[in-house]
This record gives structure tokens, sequence and C-alpha cells, in this order.
């Protein structure tokens, strides 16, 4: 028969040991803990800090416009001021390999106008033909080769003195300007001298021969008034260029004049918007120099091809002409390559790092040691230094804002303009600090409180990295 458990026996509680019953204990003590403890809270999301998302896109935007609005400006000023452009290339003409390319041209030009060695032989058949002895006239035949020989020597050397003469050099600078009124007119699509030939842009070279051939004729040379009126022509570019150059004319004569003052704006915008501000800053100027290196590997690389296309004869007026054509582009890359630097030592400077520091503790203590004494006490006592003092701020940004204005309203500004402006504005920022003294009652003017004026007060804002954002 099967045991039934009786309900005594079922009920009945199952005794616990010593160990049991401590480590039941445990595990209920350990449950009301994780009850009474509350859940931990979800991590924090990471938040979005927008003025720092489009302080990037500002910067990224103004940096990228930057070789934008160097050549557009270039490129304008080159278009539509006459005088700009006859300044820009009127130089070339003074330069040797070019006057020697040009001279070999026109020589040639006028020589297959005049063919003097059949117009000596004809000659000779003429006094053939009025009876001279048939030994003489063959000898005179004979000397045609040298005739012509020598006419061209002659010919070559008076035209070689022409293009070298002031006046000839003159001259070729009105017909600059009247080219680039005939180029200006041709991007706006109205001129009849730099025309369409065979799929290429060229420019007629009528001024140059009509000068030459009057050279020659007070010169002796009576057989070039015999040259008709010719328009020889020199390829300028293909005439898909000019196409291009014209519709690049229309954006850059609306673009050129705001487009440097919107990639500064943006500039600005991004520095203001920063977090670190002195570190953004830092990387502008740092950006600005890298980006004129490249322009100017750029320019380099152009003049290689530029030279490497051109005809082995005229290769070194080629170098010589782009050399004087972007030499202004150059001093633009120059100038802009100091302001970066200047922008970048000025934020590396006014910076954290310990050399930075020790520079501005350096100078701090070389102008206290200028206030020692005396100086010191008439500056405290007298009406200048509690004045500078009270408004030292506005003056230091008077003076900074002062010079940024200087370099941009100058007239093509170089490298060593902006250099000397910086100086300038170094010296007087120094004479800001050493005529800064507060009121006797006010503070004592003690050599140490002088010798740390520069360095403590820019030290300890040296420690914030920028702004409030």
């Amino acid at each position: 028969m099967p045991v039934v458990d009786s309900p005594d026996s079922r009920s009945a509680p199952v005794a616990l040991s010593h160990d049991e019953r401590a480590e039941l204990e445990r595990l209920r003590t350990e449950l009301a803990t994780l009850r009474s403890t509350p859940p931990p809270e979800a991590p924090p999301r990471a938040r979005i800090r927008w003025p720092s998302i489009a302080s990037a896109v500002l910067l990224v935007l103004g940096l990228l416009l930057v070789p934008v609005s160097v050549l557009s400006v270039w490129t304008h000023n080159q278009l539509s001021d006459t005088e700009r452009f006859v300044a820009t290339a009127g130089p070339v003409l003074d330069d040797p390999a070019v006057q020697s390319a040009v001279a070999d041209r026109v020589t040639a030009e006028i020589f297959a106008q005049v063919d003097v060695q059949a117009l000596a032989t004809q000659a000779v058949d003429a006094l053939a033909a009025q009876g001279v002895p048939a030994p003489v006239a063959d000898r005179l035949r004979g000397l045609t080769g040298p005739l012509a020989a020598g006419t061209r020597t002659f010919v070559d050397d008076k035209v070689h003195e022409l293009v070298a003469s002031p006046a000839f050099v003159a001259a070729g600078q009105r017909a600059l300007t009247v080219s680039h009124q005939q180029i200006a007119a041709a991007l706006a699509g109205e001129s009849s001298a730099v025309v369409v030939q065979g799929g290429d842009t060229v420019l007629d070279l009528y001024p140059f021969i009509e000068a030459a051939k009057q050279q020659l004729v007070a010169s002796g040379f009576e057989l070039a008034a015999r040259i008709p009126e010719i328009h020889p022509t020199i390829a300028l570019f293909p005439a898909s260029t000019l196409v291009r150059a014209q519709s690049l004319y229309t954006v850059l004569d609306v673009a050129a004049t705001w487009l440097p003052w919107v990639t500064l704006a943006l500039l600005v915008g991004g520095v203001l918007l920063a977090k670190r501000r002195r570190r953004a800053t830092m990387v502008v100027g740092l950006a600005v120099m890298a980006t004129m290196l490249v322009l100017a590997a750029t320019l380099l690389a152009v003049r290689g091809i530029v030279v490497g296309a051109a005809a082995p004869q005229s290769a070194a007026a080629a170098a010589a002409t782009f050399d004087i054509v972007v030499r202004f582009v150059r001093a633009a890359l120059r100038t802009l390559f100091v302001v970066g630097l200047v922008i970048a030592l000025a934020a590396w400077v006014t910076g954290p790092a310990a050399t930075a520091v020790r520079l501005r503790g350096a100078l701090g203590r070389g102008i206290g040691s200028l206030r020692r004494g005396g100086l010191a006490r008439r500056l405290a006592t007298g009406p200048v230094g509690p004045w500078v003092h009270e408004h030292r701020v506005a003056l230091r940004t008077g003076l900074v804002v002062l010079a940024a204005l200087v370099v941009v309203l100058w007239d093509r500004p170089s490298g060593w303009t902006v250099l000397v402006v910086t100086l300038l504005l170094l010296v007087l920022l120094g004479v800001v600090e050493l005529l800064d003294q507060p009121r006797s009652t006010d503070a004592t003017p003690t050599a140490a409180t002088a010798g740390t004026t520069v360095g403590s007060g820019d030290g300890a804002s040296s420690g914030v990295e920028g702004g409030p954002s």
C-alpha cells in the first residue's frame, strides 16, 4: 500500500542550520538594501553646442574664400582699371628678353613685306637691259645676296635700337593703354581689335609695325616706306578662353568689391562664436599663412606651364612677362602671409603657454623698471597716470583698431608695411603701459606694482582661453 503523508507531517517547519540561517539573513539584508537604493540615473545626453558648429562653418568658408578674394580683386583691378593695367604690364616693354623677341618679330614682318634681294636683282636686270655688260651684271647679281644680308643686319640693329629706346617704350605704353581698352571692350563683347580668328583670340600688331616703319625711314632706309598697312597678329589664347573670360569678367565686376569684406566678416564671426577664441584666432593666422604658401606654389607651377608652352626662342620673354605681370599678386601674397604671421603671434603671445607667460612677465618687469622712483609718483599724483589707468582698455582697443585700419586702407601695403605698423603698435601699447598708473590713494606706486602691471594682468587673462560663447 502507498504511504500517505498526514497533514501534520506536511506543515511541520524544516529546521535550518546555523549557516543556512546566517545566509538567509544576509540575503534579506541585501534585498532590503537594493529596494531602498534609488535606481541609477540615465547618463546625460551629449549637448550639441551650436555656436561651435557655426564657428567651424564660418571659419572654413572664410578661409576658402581668402585665395578667391585675392585673385578676384587682382584680376578685377587689372581688367577694369586701365591705369593699373599699364602700371602692371608696362615694365614688360623694358625687359631685354621681351625687347629682343619683339624686335625679331618686327624685323621678320618687315622683310616678309620687303624682299631686298629680289629688289636688288630687279635693279641689276634693269641695268643689264640698259646695256650694262653681261660680266658686270653677273658680278652685280652675285652681290645681291650679301646686300640683302647686310640690309637685314642694318634693319635688325635699327629695330633693336628702336625697341630699346625710351620713345618706343613710351609708345608701347600708349599702345598698352589702347590695347587694355580694347581688351576690356572685348570682355564686354564690344571690341573689333581683339577678335577670334581660326579658333584663337588674336591681338593686332599694327601700331608696332607702323612705329618701326617711321623709324627706319628716318634712319635712311627709304625702302621701309613701301611697307603697306599690314595687321599681323599674335595669338593670345584660345577663343573658348575669351568666352569664359567674358563670363568671369561679369562675375568679378560684381563680386570683387564685396567678396573681401564678406571673407573678413566670416572669419571675424567664426572667431567670436568659437568657445576658445584665442585658439581660433591662431588657427586663422596659421591657415592664412598656409594658404599664401599654396598660392605661391601654384603660381610657380603655372609659370612652368606657361614657359614650357612657349616657343624655345621666346621662352625667356614668356618667363619675364609672367614674372612682371604677376608681381603684384606675389606682393599681395607676401603681405597676407605677414598679416597671418602677426595674427598668429599675437594670439600665441597673449595665450597661456609657459614661454608666452615668461615673455609677458619680462616685458612687464622692463616697463616697471622704467617707472621706478619719481616717475611712478608723478604718474600716480598727476592727471595722466590715473586717466590712462581708467581708459586703458579703450586705449589699447583703439590702437589695435587704428593699426588694422591703416593696413586695410593703405594702397597696396607690403609685408614691410605690415611689420612697421605692427612695431609702431607695440611701441604705442608699451607707452600706454608705461603711463598706466592708478592714483596714489588707490594703489601704492611701488616698483613691484609697476613691474607686474603687464605680466600679472596679461597672465591672469591668459589663463582663460576665450570669452563666453
